[in-house]
């Protein structure tokens, strides 16, 4: 008997993930990620200009150990755009994109903040990619960089800002740009490794710009529930009687599912493309929909909004099924039928899977107040999952312990500086931002009406007043960084 799957990169893990009885979708942590996959930035499907050039840089596989295995070798891929770069000679500065949970290409004209600005700062735009993603892979192949937790072992923050050291530090001295000043930025996990990496490598970047980046979302920092309390005021903002029909609904459609007949009932409701073979599948599906629309809430399409217009113009006599599935038809456009089935596994899906079972344990729960059924995130079932998929155990304090974040305001401004944390409050993982400036130079920068990252994508003419003095706000925060850095380095050469 042939097996054809075995070629496949992600054979070990398919293997892992039917091995165990627990699923992914169980912990309910959305993923991170600067823009939503349903609704993709308009500049996405746009062709990459010819502007931006591909490079590969020679990366160690372990920054952290003297092992001879540690001097291992892989291409790590970077991108540069020089168009509009001032140049060396003018000590012009570097503007470096982190590359977070997936592979550049999607970045590279989403990231508006880049390209918006360049002009302006004569800078040069550096995109650089996470190891393990995209094309930056190490031990030859995805399949064999993925077969195991000893290769797995290597896929960390840590080491990926230890990579991006490498790169700015290798570039600087390619490019003769010793005094460029270079400000990283990214946003969601890219937002987290972008300020741990100002704390980490102050003297490679002279400061950050951190979108979205829920750092106080580990160790118990924020309430478990914090996430769901605000996806959940979210809807409850556009229409009270939206979030009640949401509110409702699990129980009265677990109910049908109970029936004989219960999950031909759900899957004719909801005009579903192949019939539903659990009532988790909806339960799932529904779970997500609601959480990408709050984490998402961006214009011109305002998820949350078209759900609950759905939801609240359902035909007259439509019960709560008829007004949900409304809500899907709303969400998702007038099609023949809809697809509720899990998407097909992405990289990223893989990826950040170990990256949640290794270091980025994120406690996120719900209860009693939010429009979401009540789920207790349960550490030790989430270990016993991580050890079922991979034979390790996670390691939920060490972020903390590496980076910090217990007490931030106390201890962060006694070393650290020039970072802007940028947040919208009507997203849902702000709850674990910083929202209150820590110094005169840790600065937190937020909105009312914001969504997630909504401030580093790609700027358009109608995009709302609010969020245009975001980006302004900004903007000047790093001039003056620039300005005080070009002032200590005239000052360092009489």
């Amino acid at each position: 008997m042939s097996f054809p799957m075995l070629s496949s990169p992600w054979f070990p893990f398919i293997l892992l993930i039917l091995s165990t009885s627990v699923t992914a979708t169980q912990y309910r942590i959305p993923r991170l990620s600067p823009f939503s996959r349903t609704f993709l930035p308009n500049a996405k499907a746009s062709p990459v200009s010819d502007d931006f050039k591909t490079f590969y840089y020679n990366q160690t596989l372990d920054h952290f150990n003297y092992k001879p295995e540690s001097y291992t070798r892989f291409p790590h891929r970077y991108i540069i755009n020089f168009k509009y770069w001032g140049g060396a000679n003018s000590s012009a500065p570097i503007l470096a994109y982190l590359g977070a949970e997936g592979p550049l290409e999607g970045d590279l004209n989403a990231i508006g903040f880049m390209t918006d600005n360049a002009l302006q700062f004569g800078a040069l735009l550096v995109y650089i990619e996470h190891r393990y993603y995209g094309k930056s892979i190490p031990f030859g192949s995805r399949q064999e960089a993925l077969k195991n937790a000893s290769t797995l072992g290597y896929f960390n923050s840590a080491q990926a800002i230890a990579d991006y050291a490498a790169v700015l530090i290798y570039l600087k001295k390619k490019l003769h740009a010793k005094d460029c000043p270079v400000i990283v930025l990214g946003g969601s996990y890219g937002g987290m490794l972008a300020a741990w990496f100002r704390l980490k490598y102050p003297h490679v970047a002279l400061g950050a710009l951190a979108s979205s980046a829920p750092i106080l979302y580990f160790d118990d920092i924020t309430p478990h529930n914090g996430y769901y309390s605000i996806a959940t005021k979210d809807f409850r903002e556009v229409s009270e009687s939206c979030y009640e029909t949401i509110r409702d609904s699990w129980s009265e459609m677990e109910a049908i599912a109970s029936k004989d007949n219960g999950l031909s009932i759900l899957s004719k409701e909801f005009k579903t493309c192949s019939p539903l073979n659990s009532y988790s599948q909806l339960e799932d599906y529904l779970w997500s929909m609601y959480a990408g629309a709050a984490q998402y809430n961006q214009p011109p399409r305002y998820p949350v909004t078209r759900i609950c217009d759905g939801i609240d113009g359902a035909s007259s006599g439509s019960g709560t099924l008829g007004k949900i599935a409304a809500g899907v038809f709303g969400y998702e456009g007038k099609l023949s039928c809809y697809n509720l089935e899990p998407k097909n596994e992405t990289e990223t899906d893989v990826g950040w899977r170990w990256q949640k079972c290794s270091e980025m344990v994120m406690p996120i729960g719900t209860d009693n107040d939010t429009m979401f059924p009540p789920y207790t995130f349960d550490l030790r079932s989430f270990i016993n999952h991580c050890n079922q998929l991979y034979g390790v155990s996670p390691r939920p304090h060490w972020v903390t312990t590496y980076y910090g974040g217990n007490d931030i305001k106390l201890h962060l401004q006694r070393f650290g500086s020039n970072i802007i944390f940028s947040n919208g409050l009507k997203d849902p993982y702000s709850s674990g931002g910083v929202l209150q400036s820590l110094s005169d130079s840790l600065l937190a920068v937020h909105t009312a009406n914001g969504s997630h990252c909504l401030d580093i994508l790609r700027a358009n003419e109608t995009d709302p007043q609010w969020l245009v003095k975001q980006r302004e706000t900004e903007v000047s925060i790093i001039k003056e960084w620039m300005r005080k850095y070009y002032a200590d380095l005239k000052e360092s050469k009489q």
